[in-house]
């Protein structure tokens, strides 16, 4: 297939090119599910289709592999839609247009979808091509997972026969992803009861803070300002008297919370011991996180009147959970160097009239450890009278220390570009965790051509890192015997 940028592999990115054309952000994938359906139809080729718009295209292997293992070719179809503000387009019902800048090739005021638009045209290419050699071609193409992961979720894996699985969703040229983390996210709330109460509010302002991912940033002992707030309170107790009104702090599970907003009452002729005794922490705080979090900041409001501050057995329930809840890096990997293995983000708290809502995001590459967490977490809440829920889990992909696609990898690509790959890990969740579940003994590796700032208008995809996976994956299907 010809493509009008006139770029080689001409196949490769005549099919990218026939995917910006259809839209296809997340919850919008059947006009896309149907063109694969179509491409399949046209080719004589089995495929499996399913109500959640994912499918499985199936190519037979070529003449001398008939007895070697099936390869699983996997992406998803969807990709995150984003637009600058001078765009017009419907992007739920208009296409891309496709510009080449350089060694780049970009959507004009949009997002590319690049993420994972490359791994569809990468497989359609291979599925087209009856000149190479492979084996028993498995192509899978999710749907949502930029959202919901959905479609991994629920697609049905009973076709394939393979238990080699490529998944081309990574985007760093040179690094090959050998595992992730699962995760979940966890919410507790905890009942409190209030009583008004006369004197000096005092509002406690936290910002400056770098905050980031969840997972990429958790091992950079950034800030955390729902943790460092109830540290300020827990030492604040040291030196005066207060009752709690207000706590609100975060905003998503998987960001490291970068704002807080704390207000207590305090009698109005301590005020100026309690402003003294937060400026005394503050400095401690600060000259802690002097590197990680430079612009740390700390501003005090203060106003007179009635306010409904918790009783002494609540506020004692809401600063137990606050300043014990984990957060952080828990334990580091002892294959992988230098990878987080587990870990845990308070992404969201919010005391509210009657309750205190907490919710923690936890990652983990090894199921029971994530699982160990959670059980702290809960035994923690309940122990304070709350009641503690899972919600949105999803497995973890744990390292195959003897991964034979790896080592076909390993040496596939040295011999091609006279380099070593890197074979990395990634503290976050990938669909590979939820195939690792459903498929026994998968043997998982996950790549991709580079691909720079995803989910943004500025998103670029090299071209000549495309060009050199389609050369590898072409070869190490040759190999593959």
């Amino acid at each position: 297939m010809n493509n009008s940028l006139n770029l080689e592999p001409q196949n490769v990115f005549g099919f990218f090119e026939q995917l910006a054309k259809i839209p296809r952000g997340s919850g919008n994938t059947k006009e896309v599910s149907d063109y694969l359906a179509n491409f399949a139809k046209e080719r004589g080729l089995t495929y499996y289709q399913d109500d959640n718009n994912n499918i499985i295209i199936i190519k037979e292997a070529s003449v001398g592999y008939e007895a070697s293992e099936p390869i699983i070719i996997q992406g998803h179809i969807d990709m995150v839609l984003d637009q600058t503000s001078t765009c017009t387009k419907d992007l739920n019902k208009e296409g891309l247009d496709l510009y080449v800048d350089g060694d780049f090739l970009k959507a004009k005021d949009t997002t590319l979808g690049g993420d994972d638009g490359i791994a569809v045209a990468y497989a359609l290419a291979l599925l087209d091509d009856d000149s190479l050699c492979h084996p028993r071609l498995e192509a899978v193409f999710t749907s949502d997972e930029e959202t919901t992961m959905l479609g991994v979720q629920t697609i049905d894996v009973s076709p394939l026969k393979g238990h080699i699985l490529l998944n081309i969703d990574s985007d760093e040229d040179g690094v090959f992803l050998t595992s992730s983390a699962g995760g979940c996210e966890i919410d507790v709330t905890i009942p409190v009861k209030r009583t008004g109460k006369q004197g000096t509010l005092l509002t406690i302002s936290m910002e400056g803070l770098l905050g980031g991912h969840s997972g990429a940033e958790i091992n950079k002992e950034r800030v955390n300002s729902a943790k460092l707030s109830a540290r300020l309170l827990w030492d604040l107790e040291r030196d005066v008297d207060y009752q709690l009104v207000s706590f609100e702090a975060g905003s998503k599970h998987n960001i490291i919370a970068r704002t807080a907003t704390v207000a207590i009452l305090v009698d109005t002729n301590e005020v100026s011991a309690v402003c003294e005794s937060i400026r005394k922490n503050v400095d401690i705080y600060k000259e802690e996180y002097r590197t990680s979090d430079p612009d740390l900041k700390v501003n005090v409001a203060k106003e007179e009147g009635q306010y409904e501050v918790l009783d002494p057995t609540s506020q004692r329930k809401v600063m137990m959970y606050l300043y014990h809840t984990p957060f952080g890096v828990q334990y580091m990997s002892t294959e992988i160097e230098n990878l987080v293995e587990t870990s845990v983000n308070v992404g969201i708290v919010s005391l509210k009239e009657d309750e205190l809502y907490v919710c923690s995001s936890v990652r983990s590459s090894v199921t029971t450890r994530r699982e160990s967490v959670f059980r702290q977490i809960q035994s923690l809440g309940e122990f304070l009278g709350g009641e503690v829920e899972i919600t949105d889990s999803y497995p973890a992909w744990q390292y195959n220390p003897e991964s034979t696609i790896r080592s076909l990898i390993m040496d596939t690509y040295k011999d091609l570009f006279h380099e070593d790959a890197r074979m990395e890990a990634v503290h976050a969740g990938l669909e590979c965790g939820y195939f690792n579940e459903k498929i026994k003994d998968l043997d998982c590796v996950s790549f991709g051509p580079t691909n720079y700032d995803i989910h943004s208008t500025k998103e670029r995809l090299s071209i000549s890192s495309t060009q050199k996976y389609w050369k590898f994956l072409v070869e190490l299907l040759k190999r593959a015997k």
